[in-house]
């Protein structure tokens, strides 16, 4: 008898903890399916540039106002056509000789002349490297320059449209384009079909 009358008093008991069971269960799959559906912070296609745009530790070479006369182009292999850098054209009347000064800070590891143009290249540390031609440096190859610094004038020869600042970005050796680490990298935008989307750098850009 009393094992059957424990027996009875047990169920109660039995049927109160699977039901907690039950109730736990739904609670954590709840908790799943909230978490699944809130944003996610893996990796995806566009990072890289997602990084590039908020490290944002360039400053534009050349003071406003401007504009960028030829883009970015990135070429499909290292030695594939393409515009490995952007093309920077001052406004003003005293746009002639201006001066230019150091995106970031860093150490003048080339100031010369390359065949028909001279070239200013600043390390930045970290494998980053920008340069900029046509321009007549102003220090040797060795000197430490703070952002914003003038390094050169600005001049003509090489492929630049003369009175254009050719400014390139490398990191390890890869070009990137200047506008991501300038911050002003243009965001893409969606037209209705059949519209015509304008010429690529024919903004203006970082005013």
């Amino acid at each position: 008898m009393d094992r059957a009358l424990g027996r009875r008093f047990d169920r109660p008991r039995r049927r109160a903890l699977a039901l907690t069971m039950v109730v736990a269960v739904l609670c954590t799959e709840a908790h799943g399916l909230s978490a699944a559906a809130a944003p996610s912070h893996r990796a995806g296609p566009h990072d890289g540039i997602i990084e590039a745009r908020t490290e944002a530790v360039w400053q534009w070479p050349l003071p406003p106002p401007r504009r960028i006369a030829r883009p970015y182009v990135a070429p499909v292999h290292d030695y594939a056509a393409g515009h490995r850098g952007i093309d920077i054209q001052p406004l003003g009347d005293d746009a002639g000789g201006r001066v230019v000064t150091a995106p970031a800070d860093g150490v003048i590891a080339f100031a010369g002349r390359v065949v028909d143009r001279s070239v200013v290249t600043i390390d930045h540390g970290d494998g980053l490297v920008s340069t900029v031609e046509p321009v007549e440096p102003l220090w040797p190859a060795g000197t430490a320059v703070r952002a914003g610094e003038p390094i050169a004038h600005l001049s003509v020869g090489g492929h630049t449209t003369p009175g254009n600042l050719h400014l390139g970005a490398r990191r390890h050796g890869r070009y990137l384009n200047p506008l991501a680490l300038l911050g002003d990298l243009p965001r893409a935008v969606l037209l209705p079909l059949g519209s015509a989307p304008a010429a690529p750098g024919a903004g203006d850009l970082g005013r």
